[in-house]
This record gives C-alpha cells, structure tokens and sequence, in this order.
C-alpha cells in the first residue's frame, strides 16, 4: 500500500506521469519498426546481397525502373506484386526497393503475407541509394 500511496501523492503525480510519457515515447519508434518490417540501410542491404545472395527487388512503376535502378534489380511493380511475386525465389532474401522507402515497406508486407519469409524494405528507396553516391543502371 506504500507504493499506492507514494504514486498517488500530490508531490508524486508529476514525476510518475512524466516516467509513462517518456516510456510511451521511446517505445513508438520500435513499434513502428517492428511494423514495417526493420528496413535495412544501404550498406546492410549491400551486405545481404554479397553474403546472402538476396536478390534485389525494385517496386516502382517500369518508368521509374527503366531511367535508372540498382544493378540486378528485378523490376516487380508494386501494382502487380500480388500477380508476379511466383517469380521471385523463396529460398533467398528479398530487399525491396521504391523510391522513397514508404512503397516497400508495404509491399514487403504483402510478399510475407504470400509466403516470403526473409523480405526487408531499403530504409529510404532509391533516394537513399543515391546519396550514397552508389551506383545506378539503365541496363535492362
């Protein structure tokens, strides 16, 4: 009853309501990232490709893909993920790539829902790819 009584003093509720908020707070972050299934950066995703064999897997429309993508990307537009995601290996990781990072996330989403197991998002899409000054393609 001890502990009641000290949460529940006038002098206390301030400093116990503070503690909540700031545990609230720091836990946001990490349920979001659970959510979207953790986006890997650009150096993480290289690693997964070199180590792994993760196959590249770029979500924007074939316009977008065609002016410039990261070299063996398989273009599979987020608007026909669920008709063409057979094509994809299901013994190999996937690193899913759009534009921004938003579009993967949740197509990254839909490819664990058909059976994909080890599918990441690039944490900031081909924007990120690109200030990392690293390489691009317009090869098919």
């Amino acid at each position: 009853m001890d502990l009641l009584q000290f949460l529940l003093d006038k002098n206390n509720v301030f400093i116990v309501a503070v503690a909540v908020i700031s545990g609230v707070m720091l836990a946001i972050p990490a349920l979001r990232k659970g959510r979207s299934g953790s986006a890997v950066s650009t150096g993480e995703a290289i690693q997964m490709v070199n180590q792994r064999n993760a196959v590249w897997v770029d979500v924007r429309p074939a316009e977008q893909f065609q002016a410039g993508h990261i070299a063996q990307a398989r273009n599979l537009p987020a608007a026909d993920i669920e008709q063409k995601a057979a094509s994809l290996p299901k013994n190999k990781p996937l690193v899913v790539v759009c534009d921004n990072g938003r579009d993967s996330a949740r197509a990254a989403a839909k490819l664990r829902a058909q059976g994909f197991t080890d599918v990441v998002p690039l944490d900031g899409g081909m924007r990120a790819w690109s200030a990392a000054s690293l390489p691009v393609t317009q090869k098919g």
